[in-house]
């Protein structure tokens, strides 16, 4: 059985359906942007979390269509990210997140209108490997702009407890609606 989440719920989805998706996408991403403990170079959020979640439930092109409006609005200047708007926030430290939560979103949601994440297995491998692409784009750029080392110790070494969290979380609650979308 393949199709995402969203599309098994709403089968016959029509533009409307696809609008109100990307717009709670857009909102449920922004408030993510803004439940956050600051660390340095980039605040600590539940940004990721919700990335995975809209990839693994909307699947690929309405995943990250949603992504790319929210990275949209931001550029524009829209208080959408954690600290800060506009392009220049968007080429600092947190650039190659944004543009990982992107390519996140396009993985997670490819993976999922193929069928993965109805399992805990699955899933927790899904949104593996969004993780990998959001901090595979987040520290190539970090290490650019401060080195290798510096953006291993303080881009990805704070975050792996609560990116291990934020993934046991999605695991479960993407497996939990799963089971009740069987019904």
């Amino acid at each position: 059985m393949n199709g995402n989440l969203l599309s098994t719920v709403w089968p016959k989805s029509q533009l409307l359906h696809k609008a109100v998706a990307v717009g709670l996408g857009i909102a449920i991403l922004t408030l993510a942007s803004k439940v956050q403990v600051p660390f340095w170079p980039v605040p600590m959020t539940l940004q990721t979390l919700a990335v995975l979640m809209i990839g693994a439930t909307a699947g690929m092109r309405l995943g990250a269509s949603t992504v790319l409006a929210w990275l949209g609005l931001g550029a524009l200047g829209a208080p959408v990210f954690a600290t800060g708007a506009g392009l220049a926030y968007m080429m600092g430290p947190t650039g190659g997140y944004l543009a990982g939560f992107l390519l996140a979103a396009v993985i997670v949601g490819y993976l999922a209108d193929k069928g993965h994440g109805r399992t805990i297995l699955s899933a927790l491998a899904m949104l593996l490997a969004g993780e990998v692409a959001i901090y595979a784009l987040g520290l190539g750029w970090l290490s650019a702009l401060f080195g290798t080392q510096k953006a291993v110790s303080a881009g990805l070494l704070p975050f792996i407890p609560a990116e291990i969290l934020k993934l046991a979380l999605g695991t479960a609650i993407l497996t939990t609606a799963w089971k009740q979308a069987k019904r």
